[in-house]
């Protein structure tokens, strides 16, 4: 009875399951790019994205922004630069990494490395624009390479507010007085037109 309730509610609601092999950090990393995903519930300055479930949004400056899961912070930078002038990702594989690989798919560019250090793994993630970087134990690196995944395959640029945000003139600071102190006299009459309120 069971089964049949679980598979009549994927029926109904429309979700697709997808099984990650996680074993297999080239599996992860091509079922999940590979999705044209659309959700988000992080908004930036001129770019969107999905956190997966259990990630936690920390801090925001600027265009970097820091996530945490499970014991380990995720640091995610987004370079609107580059999107905006759609900028190819320049990257020669390292045979001498724990894992090192080129992405090139249909809904983007870009490359994950991951080196060893201190039995510890630094996990560089590059795509879509963007680039996730952590460190994390053995046992964590196939969450934090899913979690990278999700996080860099969904996010979503608005041209139309990088451009503003890019333009010199938008920015200028324009100057003008500033009269830090106001006269008596229109102290006073800011406490007339009160005191004919309230009488």
């Amino acid at each position: 009875m069971k089964k049949i309730f679980i598979f009549l509610l994927i029926f109904v609601t429309g979700c697709s399951v997808v099984r990650i092999d996680t074993d297999s950090i080239d599996n992860i990393v091509s079922v999940v790019l590979s999705k044209n995903n659309t959700l988000y519930n992080q908004i930036g300055n001129g770019y969107k994205y999905y956190i997966p479930r259990g990630v936690s949004h920390i801090d925001t400056n600027e265009l970097n922004e820091t996530l945490y899961f499970n014991g380990n912070y995720y640091y995610l930078y987004v370079d609107i630069v580059s999107f905006l002038y759609q900028t190819e990702i320049d990257y020669d594989e390292n045979d001498t990494s724990y894992y090192s690989k080129k992405i090139n798919n249909d809904n983007g560019s870009g490359y994950l490395e991951i080196n060893e250090i201190d039995n510890k793994y630094y996990v560089e993630f590059v795509y879509n624009y963007a680039k996730i970087e952590t460190i994390v134990n053995k046992d964590d690196l196939e969450d934090a390479i899913l979690n990278a995944s999700y996080i860099l395959s969904t996010i979503k640029y608005n041209s139309n507010t990088i451009k503003l945000m890019l333009n010199d003139d938008y920015f200028t600071n324009k100057t003008g007085k500033y009269d830090e102190y106001s006269s008596k006299e229109e102290s006073n009459k800011f406490q007339l037109f009160v005191e004919e309120e309230e009488g």
